[in-house]
């Protein structure tokens, strides 16, 4: 049984009732999946012919760099969508191998399905376009960030982006360990650049809180 009241959360579905919701889903076909811990989703390169919506748990996408090592592109939650740019293009190929974090519930409905929503309420088609653009700009930012080849590179693109034109001081929204999964590198090696931009003071680290004391030489790290 779906979770209409979760359902109207997801990015796709804003601005409908839970009751127009349940309206609306009953003119298609869809299907709930189920999937545990570690479990593969899809793998990069499988066809992306269905919209699927995570209702329940999180799932993460996952993809190789330029060396072959496995990063982490970010985790997903419920109630947001799975590849949704990727749905419809002459490529529909899923970008990225995704896999259950946890115990994980999927939202699962076909091309033509969804083709069928999209003609019912003018607000999901809104909804959807505003969704795959903002995903294509979360993407294309994330490949320019693949495309540095250094640890410092990374921590300098990373805190400058968190700082913007104004900010000098940012709080770290993951921790070490977790950044070290988002950089694709150890944490010892991660630890140990942060180290070497503070004693050369360009940052200066307090735990989660780093200030950046040199704005023109991290932008100089990121020239190469």
């Amino acid at each position: 049984m779906l979770d209409f009241e979760l359902l109207a959360k997801s990015p796709v579905f804003m601005g409908i009732s839970a009751e127009r919701l349940f309206e609306i889903m009953q003119q298609v076909h869809y299907q709930v999946k189920g999937f545990q811990k570690n479990e593969l989703v899809v793998h990069a390169g499988d066809e992306c012919n269905r919209l699927f919506i995570v209702l329940e748990g999180s799932v993460k996408g996952e993809m190789a760099d330029y060396t072959g090592k496995t990063i982490k592109i970010e985790d997903i939650e419920a109630p947001r969508p799975l590849a949704a740019a990727f749905l419809f293009g002459k490529n529909n190929r899923f970008p990225v191998t995704v896999i259950a974090n946890e115990q994980v519930s999927l939202l699962s409905i076909s091309k033509p399905e969804f083709l069928k929503l999209l003609q019912q309420d003018s607000r999901i088609l809104t909804n959807y376009l505003n969704s795959i653009s903002s995903r294509a700009q979360f993407l294309s930012q994330r490949i320019k960030f693949l495309s540095f080849k250094t640890i410092r590179q990374k921590i300098a693109h990373y805190l400058l982006d968190l700082a913007g034109d104004r900010l000098a001081v940012v709080e770290l929204p993951l921790s070490q360990a977790q950044l070290a999964e988002f950089f694709g590198v150890t944490r010892p090696s991660l630890a140990r650049a942060m180290g070497e931009l503070d004693h050369e003071g360009l940052i200066e680290v307090q735990r989660r809180s780093v200030r950046i004391l040199d704005k023109q030489k991290m932008n100089e790290l990121l020239k190469g």
